[in-house]
C-alpha cells in the first residue's frame, strides 16, 4: 500500500507554496485546424490569438485555457505509452453538464465513456488527436462530505465507478430528481 491510498483530500497546509491554479494546457498537434474547431465547440470557448504556427482559446477570464501549437509533421501518439491519460474541465452544476452534453449531441459529439466515479460524475469524449477529455461536475458539496465518502470504503470497494447513460440522467434531471439522487452511483444505470 502506498502513502496515497488511504490518504483523503486535506486542506491546504499553513505556509504552504503552492500554484494558485492550473492556467494552461498546450497541445502539439497534425490536425491544427479540426483541433481548435473541436476544443471551441466542446468547451463553448473563443479564439483569443491565432497564426498559422500557434492560437489560443479560452471560455472564461484565463487570458488562454488551451494552446495549441501545429506540427503538421509529428505523428499520432503510442496510446499505450507513458504520458497523460486526459485533460478534466469541471462545470459548476449538473444543469450546466447536461446543458453540454445535450448541445454536443446535436452535433453527433458524443461521449465514449460516461460513469460516476463517485467524487465525480463524468463524460469522457476523444478529441480528433485520441486524447481524452473529460468534462466532470463534483458530487460532494463539501471536503468533509467527500471525505466521508472515501472513509465509508465505497471508493476502496469500487475505485473506477458506476457506467451510466447520459440520456437517462438528463430525462431524470428535468423531470425534476433531486440532484441528491442524480450523483449517486448507480442512480442513472
Amino acid at each position: 500500500m502506498t502513502k496515497h491510498e488511504t490518504q483523503t483530500f486535506q486542506n491546504r497546509r499553513e505556509g504552504q507554496v503552492s500554484p494558485a491554479k492550473l492556467a494552461h494546457i498546450v497541445l502539439r498537434t497534425p490536425r491544427y485546424d479540426e483541433m481548435i474547431t473541436w476544443y471551441i465547440k466542446v468547451l463553448d470557448a473563443s479564439l483569443a490569438f491565432g497564426t498559422p504556427l500557434i492560437s489560443f482559446i479560452t471560455y472564461d477570464d484565463e487570458h488562454h485555457r488551451v494552446a495549441f501549437v501545429n506540427m503538421p509533421q509529428i505523428g499520432d501518439c503510442d496510446p499505450m505509452a507513458a504520458g497523460l491519460d486526459h485533460v478534466a474541465f469541471t462545470y459548476g452544476s449538473l444543469r450546466e453538464l447536461i446543458a453540454t452534453y445535450e448541445r454536443l449531441k446535436k452535433d453527433d459529439l458524443l461521449p465514449g465513456w460516461c460513469i460516476n466515479h463517485g467524487p465525480t460524475t463524468s463524460l469522457y469524449y476523444k478529441d480528433p488527436d485520441g486524447n481524452q477529455v473529460e468534462l466532470q461536475i463534483d458530487n460532494f458539496a463539501t471536503e468533509d462530505d467527500l471525505n466521508a465518502w472515501f472513509q465509508s470504503g465505497m471508493f476502496q470497494a469500487n475505485p473506477i465507478g458506476v457506467e451510466f447513460d447520459p440520456d437517462i440522467l438528463a430525462a431524470k434531471f428535468h423531470a425534476g430528481t433531486p440532484l441528491s439522487e442524480l450523483v449517486k452511483q448507480g442512480a442513472t444505470s
